[in-house]
């Protein structure tokens, strides 16, 4: 199988999504065995394609039924850090102000 390359995806976004790759929008793609994810860019200048692998665990995937999933910046970065993005666990909340 040959590796996903920015203009495959980029071909992706706008045949089977019927988006923009050029709108300056972020497309999260996740490999099969879930340790890998990839992200679509365009900056106004050019295409990016960035990676990130995992070396233990998985990326928690959200479920969809057409494919697309919209997501805030928070939960992709609650994503990339491989945080359940639906229910982020807070670790200290103030119990009264002052």
């Amino acid at each position: 199988m040959r590796p996903a390359t920015p203009n495959s995806l980029a071909l992706l976004v706008q045949e089977a999504f019927t988006r923009d790759p050029h709108g300056g929008d972020l497309y999260v793609f996740r490999g099969k065995s879930g340790k890998l994810i990839k992200i679509l860019w365009h900056d106004g200048l050019g295409m990016s394609l960035y990676a990130k692998r995992l070396e233990r665990g998985r990326f928690l995937w959200p479920s969809s039924t057409d494919g697309v999933v919209t997501i805030t910046p928070a939960q992709l970065g609650y994503l990339l850090e491989g945080v359940h993005w639906r229910m982020p666990q807070h670790t200290w909340r103030p119990q009264a102000a002052g």
